[in-house]
């Protein structure tokens, strides 16, 4: 199944001291999604977002708002994070059981929006397969979580390889997301390995001419697509 490609810009990558104006700039450039990382220093080894600053810029913009939380306590905290305007929310395996997790899925749709479960590098995709019945999206961190400009993980392709058969075979619905290293010239292996949706972070925030970059890594996905 040849899905549409979106592009999701990490928020990670913007210039702190400007994110209205960078916001904008991703938004007229084209991208569909804001990815937004949420940090705790705990389960990932920094800080960065909280629910403030999802309220502060939503409504700035259309975009449709990914929240990314790489935080120990989910539960505590998803809430408020659709109350800021999360459109989907992406929490963790590694930080609760199947039964937690589920009941974490079916709360979010019951606040209608969207639910993503992401694995970390180390963790196998294959555990979240019991799970994907109640999940929207899945994730795979294609960096270890908790900075941006890592380096892309090429020996995650299989995972996106699996998430992706899952999405073409039993879950039709299924968002496959990459996030971690990716640009130009990561775009292909992504997309090409079956991945829809691209968290680009310093490759689209730090380009010189951001709807370039975003056109560039766009065409490079869907022609990597087309060709699987």
């Amino acid at each position: 199944m040849n899905r549409q490609i979106k592009i999701a810009p990490s928020l990670l990558a913007a210039d702190a001291a400007r994110l209205a104006d960078e916001v904008k700039k991703v938004e007229n450039a084209g991208a569909e999604w804001l990815h937004l990382d949420i940090m705790d220093g705990h389960f990932v080894p920094n800080l960065s977002f909280s629910a403030q600053t999802v309220a502060a810029l939503r409504p700035l913009t259309r975009m449709y708002f990914d929240v990314h939380l790489m935080i120990t306590d989910p539960v505590g905290y998803m809430d408020s994070f659709v109350d800021a305007g999360a459109d989907i929310v992406t929490v963790h395996k590694e930080t609760a059981d199947d039964e937690t997790l589920r009941k974490i899925a079916e709360h979010l749709h019951s606040r209608g929006v969207k639910a993503g479960i992401s694995v970390k590098p180390k963790t196998p995709i294959e555990t979240v397969a019991g799970l994907l019945d109640v999940f929207d999206m899945v994730l795979i961190m294609t960096v270890e979580p908790g900075f941006g400009g890592q380096s892309y993980m090429k020996d995650m392709d299989e995972k996106i390889k699996w998430a992706a058969k899952m999405a073409n075979t039993k879950y039709p619905n299924l968002e496959v997301e990459v996030d971690g290293g990716v640009g130009v010239k990561t775009a292909a292996l992504a997309a090409g390995s079956g991945a829809n949706v691209l968290v680009a972070g310093s490759a689209v925030f730090g380009a010189a001419d951001a709807s370039a970059a975003v056109k560039e890594i766009r065409g490079i996905g869907e022609t990597a697509a087309a060709n699987i």
